[in-house]
């Protein structure tokens, strides 16, 4: 048994196809097929179930590729000792971040790591929460930027900063004068929201009591606030939007954002890990220059309150 062939096992049940999992390991499908093979007469069972399409893990195999996994990670931690001891700041970082941050976070993100810290490569997903979890616990990213609390022991959470949310309104709509909005003037029929499996949606719902209501429906739903902004432009609609989402507004824009009464409704996003991570001088970069381009007032949550998740 080898490294070697425990990376091929792992990442043919990532990809589920022999051919993309040797162009991801970088060699012929022969030579990954043939090494797995071996493995499996060394172990004499069967990881692979090949009559499927796609291929699939064995009940024992699905057993192999966690444990697998795991000293995978663990191997590579002593890379990551190697690279501490020589203080450099080198190596790969696998990076989820949910679609209602990416737009608005990424691209001075990416600036700074790139102006800063050339030498470290980084790998960007852009997923949602759930997704991005379930890829921290296969060892598939190194970290992710997501909104929490979410309450799961194998997941640790590193609280970067609140968002405030605000109210953009139409200004066809019968709240376009006012100053400050209560979440209980806001006509279900005519609120836009993101599609099912965002967090951000679910945050909505919860402030607006929507799900007692027995008055609401949904005339769009998408997974983009900017398709969001736009068909509040266009039409008498209203939605709920986070800070950063609005920061680079213009002038008419921002004449249609109107805040919430107080305690201020907020999210809060963090930088979460597996329990076991590695690269912990990576993400720690990471972290420090999330925390450069942020404005300083929202790493406080001053008199903000968090909106509850539903996962």
């Amino acid at each position: 048994m080898t490294i070697t062939q425990l990376e091929y096992i792992v990442a043919l049940d990532t990809c589920r196809h022999f051919v993309l999992a040797s162009e991801k390991c970088f060699v012929t499908q022969p030579t990954l097929s043939m090494q797995i093979q071996k493995l499996e007469e060394e172990l004499g069972v069967k990881i692979f179930d090949r009559t499927k399409q796609p291929v699939i893990p064995t009940e024992i195999g699905i057993s192999i590729i966690a444990q697998a996994r795991t000293i995978l990670r663990e191997a590579n931690m002593i890379k990551q000792l190697i690279s501490d001891k020589k203080d450099t700041l080198t190596g790969e970082l696998r990076i989820g971040i949910i679609p209602t941050l990416a737009p608005y976070l990424l691209p001075p993100l990416y600036k700074y790591m790139r102006e800063k810290y050339p030498q470290i490569n980084l790998i960007i997903r852009e997923a949602i929460t759930e997704e991005v979890i379930h890829e921290l616990k296969n060892n598939r990213l190194d970290c992710g930027i997501v909104v929490t609390p979410l309450e799961d022991a194998s997941i640790k959470e590193d609280i970067l900063f609140y968002e405030e949310l605000f109210v953009y309104v139409s200004k066809k709509n019968s709240l376009s004068d006012k100053k400050y909005i209560l979440a209980n003037e806001i006509d279900p029929s005519q609120l836009w929201l993101l599609e099912e499996g965002h967090c951000f949606r679910s945050q909505i719902l919860n402030l607006c009591e929507l799900r007692k209501s027995t008055d609401f429906h949904f005339k769009y739903e998408t997974g983009n606030i900017e398709t969001l902004k736009r068909m509040v432009e266009k039409s008498d609609g209203i939605t709920i939007l986070p800070e950063l989402a609005v920061m680079e507004f213009s002038k008419p824009q921002l004449k249609l954002v109107k805040r919430l009464k107080d305690p201020t409704p907020a999210r809060e996003v963090s930088l979460v890990t597996h329990r076991d991570y590695i690269k912990s001088r990576l993400i720690k970069t990471l972290k420090e220059g999330i925390l450069n381009i942020v404005p300083a007032q929202m790493q406080k949550l001053h008199n903000k309150k968090v909106v509850e998740i539903n996962y």
